[in-house]
């Protein structure tokens, strides 16, 4: 039996609509829609939440498990492909974003609309799980203003997706800040930096043909470098998450 089709029988047998469901785990009715019927896999937290509502006594996040090691093959991009293993074993995670949301950090629903295979999803979705590894690598991420204000998907997904960074931001060895519109020095693309347990690092940069890895020391000294710029001129934490919470109010709600 597939997940969406335990939820809706979990859901039917303690006599809720999908609205109303919708409503106690603070969703959009659509996105339980879609989970039912297939068309969305959402993260593991939301499965318990909804085991937890509907009283489904585990079958709902063992149904979830059960769709996780269904995903036999891992897929990435072939420019991307080395780069999830150093990722996984990092001890340390910096990364610079300029127009879209840091794929670790993206809700299910913001990254089907971003990948729409449903393959890629699955892979994206799986790579979160570093985010509960313990110990979990230090990750701190800066994000362009613009990916703020760039509609990815409806307003409920916008909404749902700013609302998960303030809750990921508020957790330990977490840090994202926001670099508001402006130029800096050689930051030219998005790039990701993973520092590894013996303290090498690989870096993933993003270009118009789809990315490049590399492990040379000149690059990743530049790279280094910009980093450092963008977190002191970028707002600190606190006033990051301020203006979070008032583009959500202003723009997505």
């Amino acid at each position: 039996m597939g997940f969406g089709t335990v939820v809706k029988r979990c859901r039917e047998a303690a006599g809720l609509k999908q609205g109303q469901l919708a409503d106690l785990v603070n969703v959009a009715r659509s996105y339980v829609s879609h989970v039912e019927c297939g068309r969305t896999k959402c993260r593991r937290d939301f499965a318990e939440r909804v085991d937890h509502v509907l009283n489904a006594s585990g079958k709902i996040v063992e149904a979830w498990d059960d769709l996780l090691e269904q995903i036999k093959q891992v897929r990435y991009p072939t420019h991307f492909v080395a780069f999830p293993k150093a990722e996984a074993s990092a001890d340390q995670i910096r990364v610079y974003e300029t127009h879209l949301v840091y794929g670790l950090f993206q809700t299910e629903a913001y990254a089907r609309v971003v990948l729409i295979d449903d393959e890629a999803l699955a892979t994206r979705m799986g790579r979160q799980k570093l985010l509960c590894r313990q110990p979990r690598p230090m990750i701190s991420v800066v994000l362009e203003e613009s990916i703020l204000y760039r509609q990815i998907g409806s307003k409920e997904i916008m909404r749902e997706q700013l609302k998960y960074l303030i809750e990921l931001s508020l957790q330990e060895g977490i840090f994202i800040q926001i670099a508001m519109t402006a130029h800096f020095r050689d930051a030219r693309a998005s790039f990701c930096i993973a520092t590894l347990p013996d303290r090498s690092e690989v870096a993933y940069i993003v270009k118009a043909t789809g990315g490049e890895i590399t492990r040379d020391p000149s690059d990743l000294t530049r790279i280094s470098t910009v980093m450092h710029t963008l977190n002191a001129k970028a707002l600190n934490t606190a006033d990051s998450r301020t203006l979070i919470r008032k583009v959500i109010a202003e723009k997505w709600s």
